[in-house]
């Protein structure tokens, strides 16, 4: 449950799936097996909580959704409160399942441990906040805070912590990171340029004109509409997807009767799970990268968790109110 909603945050205040396989994988993926996890089951969890988070704020997906639609972000980010609850909460329900079927020791809570472990984290808590409040503020940039970051947690390191050395530690670290990120990049480039063939081959307008001539009911499109998303999220990043898709769907849903808002939830919900959806979700071979393991391994760790993430968008996509209570309970 912590690495979940841990991996949750991040991604809602990065905005982007993999970058959060690789900064928390490497962290969370040990301390997972460590408390006796198993190891597919770790694979599992690490590599489709990567894509949670996407509807809570200040998720830059549901912003771009916004842009491009012309639906009210701030309706949005209500909006995307319940549904992101529950695509976190249904897994962490089944991990909370699993812990119990494998009798895995479970420590009574320590408000002292607690307290200690607080006054340990104290330079690294204000963290994700500092970081909101540079961008948000227009201090910096996202990829300046990205440097500010790096240069505040190297100086912890050697100058707070001691625990490197600018001399023999830090590069040998720079060049282990430059080595699993230029890997990372390979996969990323290979997906982009992708990406750039299909919209140039008009290959999402093609499949969309293809299925739109199979629907004639607003469930029918919706069921339609799911498996699209779900196959466009596994060959495009999100904000490609986004930028390309919103456009040809938006006209359709709202002659369906869909509400924008409503769909902006859908559309982010499928579009997280088609980069776990095998064969070529984007976040199954970051995952195989950051854990070295063989992707088809990855297959069949992601299997579970992608069934429950999949009975979590038919609630999503099929229950309206899940997503427009909270807009309409707050609406002037």
């Amino acid at each position: 449950m912590v690495a979940l909603v841990t991996c949750a945050f991040f991604t809602a205040v990065t905005g982007a799936t993999g970058i959060t396989i690789i900064a928390l994988g490497g962290l969370l993926f040990p301390a997972l097996m460590s408390e006796k996890y198993e190891e597919g089951f770790s694979l599992g969890l690490m590599t489709i909580s990567g894509s949670l988070g996407l509807h809570f704020p200040p998720s830059l997906p549901i912003i771009l959704f916004g842009f491009v639609s012309g639906a009210s972000i701030e309706r949005l980010f209500m909006a995307g409160l319940l549904p992101g609850i529950l695509m976190v909460g249904i897994p962490c329900v089944f991990s909370v399942y699993m812990g119990k079927k494998w009798r895995l020791e479970r420590p009574p809570f320590s408000v002292k441990e607690f307290l200690s472990a607080l006054r340990e984290a104290a330079w690294e808590i204000p963290i994700p906040f500092l970081i909101l409040a540079g961008i948000y503020s227009g201090f910096s940039t996202a990829t300046e805070a990205a440097a500010l970051t790096a240069v505040y947690v190297l100086f912890l390191k050697v100058l707070v912590f001691r625990e490197l050395t600018l001399s023999r530690d830090v590069p040998r670290i720079m060049i282990a990171s430059m080595k699993m990120v230029g890997a990372i990049m390979i996969i990323l480039g290979a997906a982009l340029g992708f990406t750039n063939y299909l919209v140039d081959a008009f290959i999402p307008m093609k499949i969309l004109a293809f299925m739109e001539g199979m629907v004639d009911s607003r469930v029918g499109f919706l069921v339609i509409l799911n498996l699209f998303l779900i196959l466009v999220g596994c060959m495009m990043d999100i904000f490609s997807a986004l930028l390309v898709v919103v456009p040809l769907v938006y006209p359709l849903a709202t002659r369906f009767g869909i509400d924008p808002i409503h769909l902006g939830i859908i559309f982010l919900a499928n579009l997280g799970i088609g980069y776990n959806t095998p064969p070529v979700g984007l976040n199954l071979f970051i995952a195989s990268s950051r854990f070295e393991k063989p992707v088809v391994k990855l297959y069949k760790a992601t299997l579970p968790f992608l069934v429950l993430l999949l009975l979590s968008l038919v609630l999503i996509t099929y229950w309206p109110s899940l997503s427009l209570f909270l807009p309409n309970l707050l609406k002037p």
